[in-house]
């Protein structure tokens, strides 16, 4: 019965994120999905922030928890602006969505 106990695996992402990044496909993609974790990263803050649950998030805003769930997970959608506006306006924040130019390496 001793082999079904529980044993964490100990796991360190940033030695994982630099053996995988030799890979450039694995690099490519997971820089592309880069802005769409930071987002994930903003919406659980602040709501954390807030002191508020999903549940509470999704009544505010008039939808289910489960969209609010979806939402913060980064799921398969997009969220519209509009989305992003009742979010952010439930949880006592401005939304402010900024252009960068991008960073070119080796050049100043």
């Amino acid at each position: 019965m001793d082999d079904l106990k529980y044993q964490p695996v100990e796991h360190n992402h940033e030695e994982f994120l630099r053996k995988a990044m030799v890979n450039k496909e694995f690099e490519a993609g997971y820089e592309a999905l880069g802005p769409k974790y930071a987002l994930v990263r903003e919406l659980l803050a602040a709501r954390q922030q807030s002191g508020m649950t999903q549940e509470a998030v999704a009544l505010k805003i008039g939808t289910s928890k489960s969209a609010i769930s979806r939402l913060e997970s980064g799921d398969k959608h997009t969220p519209s602006v509009a989305t992003l506006r009742k979010y952010a306006d439930a949880v006592g924040c401005e939304l402010e969505i900024k252009l960068m130019p991008k960073q070119i390496i080796g050049k100043s």
